[in-house]
């Protein structure tokens, strides 16, 4: 996952949405969005190359979400960043101890971002950042630290907040006019890149960083596969939209 903007607030009937595009190498083998076996198995794409995951979401609202963060000079790991996305959601151990326990394992992976929530609490940790607990409001994550300026993120923050404004802060049903699930699968499909003077310099050349820079990559290689929408209430809504290396939607899966 290379983007994700979301809105938080634990006080509310709804207390989460969030909006996120998984960047990945077209050629990486994954599974689409699908409950996962066992009586606790999450809702959650899969990689099948190393088995992790970078989105889930329990039947509980328990939920973890994974960016990689830009560090070229940063070694890789030897332990897949994906498996942190399914530990935060195996078993009922308490968030806050968890994402300490992986800050100090942290160089066992390459360089990431981790969210770890429930309706109720919601912390975040990284390979660059110490735990902490995220506040109520409108954030964005992407390939830095939570709420790094980037272009990208700006606009994603925008677009969500746009989304939201007007929309009723309680529960909304799954056929709420005012939230549909697919208003908020089209959020990220933003495919411009942001003008050269407003580029971060992350030490990857110039070329990249213009393709780095759009909320939604294309790319013959590497670009954005999945947009996802994840809603906690009374009930849990998530949905994912899968895309070729064209840019074109090749099909959709929504649950709730």
């Amino acid at each position: 996952m290379c983007l994700i903007a979301f809105d938080w607030h634990p006080d509310r009937e709804r207390p989460l949405v969030l909006v996120a595009n998984r960047d990945e190498f077209h050629a990486r083998p994954t599974r689409a969005l699908h409950w996962w076996s066992g009586p606790t198995g999450p809702l959650a794409g899969r990689d099948e190359q190393a088995g992790g995951t970078w989105l889930a979401v329990r039947r509980d609202g328990r939920f973890a979400a994974l960016t990689n963060v830009r560090d070229p000079a940063a070694p890789s790991g030897e332990r897949s960043r994906g498996e942190l996305v399914v530990e935060a959601l195996v078993g009922d151990g308490d968030i806050e101890t968890f994402v300490f326990d992986v800050h100090a394992r942290r160089h066992d992976y390459g360089p990431f971002n981790l969210l770890v929530g429930s309706p109720e609490r919601l912390w975040q940790v990284g390979s660059h950042s110490a735990p902490d607990r995220v506040t109520p409001g409108l954030h964005a994550l992407s390939n830095q630290a939570l709420d790094t300026p980037w272009p990208k993120s700006i606009r994603a923050v925008r677009r969500l907040e746009a989304a939201l404004d007007g929309a009723p802060l309680d529960d909304a049903p799954l056929d709420d006019a005012s939230l549909p699930i697919g208003t908020l699968l089209r959020l990220l499909d933003d495919r411009d890149p942001a003008a050269d003077d407003e580029l971060p310099e992350t030490g990857v050349g110039l070329d990249l960083e213009r393709l780095l820079s759009a909320p939604f990559i294309v790319g013959d290689r590497y670009g954005t596969r999945s947009s996802s929408a994840l809603v906690l209430g009374r009930t849990a809504r998530m949905a994912e939209r899968v895309f070729d290396a064209d840019g074109t939607r090749i099909g959709e899966r929504a649950f709730s």
